[in-house]
């Protein structure tokens, strides 16, 4: 039987499991019981009344988030020509499909990779060690585009990337628990906004079923779920 540690012990005491908190009040709780000593990010969890196994009810998109995620984004764009120019004007980290055969090599210091739609045939080979990292470009992301220059200042402003798991659940980070209570409210507005809006048409009754958020060590608090029915 799993046991906790006093630590947790003594957070989990400063929530009510049974309750389920305004947004605002739920951060609150997050912020005051998070314990770690290094600054812990904040996590938000939504049970969706989805089936995965469905390809009409999946549900994934991107957000930016207005406070940013609290980390640096490493960007790696590949494209060449007047493109590379725009996505190093842009603030990319490395840019050029020269770094394709780093990667073969096994270098993957970069948290997103951007990439024109002509330079796709190339890393469509890198499929299976991309793929599983989640560092494939994909369309639906914005992160296959002619417009670099946007995609590389919206990674690096706090775009987020978020897809149902095969259980129904979507998990994303919204910020750092030393952010302002203002900061993390306006990343989980805009956050819970998105997963509404990316309701599918074939999702029948309640759409958002549960929501919780939590630091990476502290408990989980029950968000109210009212303001997300439609």
């Amino acid at each position: 039987m799993k046991t906790h540690g006093k630590k947790f012990t003594a957070a989990a005491k400063k929530r009510d499991i049974a309750a389920s908190y305004q947004p605002r009040a739920a951060l609150e709780v997050v912020k005051g019981a998070a314990f770690a000593k290094f600054d812990e990010t904040v996590e938000v969890a939504v049970r969706l009344g989805v089936d995965p196994r469905h390809a009409d009810q999946i549900v994934r998109g991107t957000v930016v988030l207005p406070a940013g995620t609290g980390k640096t984004v490493r960007v790696l764009v590949i494209a060449v020509g007047e493109k590379a120019r725009e996505a190093s004007e842009a603030g990319a980290d490395f840019v050029g499909n020269e770094y394709l055969a780093k990667i073969k090599e096994g270098w993957l210091d970069f948290d997103v990779m951007i990439a024109t739609p002509d330079q796709m045939g190339q890393i469509g080979q890198l499929g299976r060690v991309l793929g599983p990292r989640g560092l494939m470009p994909n369309p639906k992301a914005g992160t296959v585009t002619m417009n670099v220059g946007q995609a590389v200042r919206e990674s690096k402003a706090g775009k987020i990337e978020f897809r149902v798991d095969k259980a129904g659940n979507v998990h994303a980070a919204i910020g750092k628990v030393s952010f302002g209570l203002e900061a993390l409210e306006q990343n989980f507005t805009a956050f819970m906004d998105q997963i509404v809006r990316a309701k599918p048409a074939a999702s029948k009754g309640v759409y958002v079923r549960n929501v919780s958020v939590s630091s990476t060590m502290g408990p989980g608090v029950k968000v109210d779920t009212t303001l997300y029915r439609v």
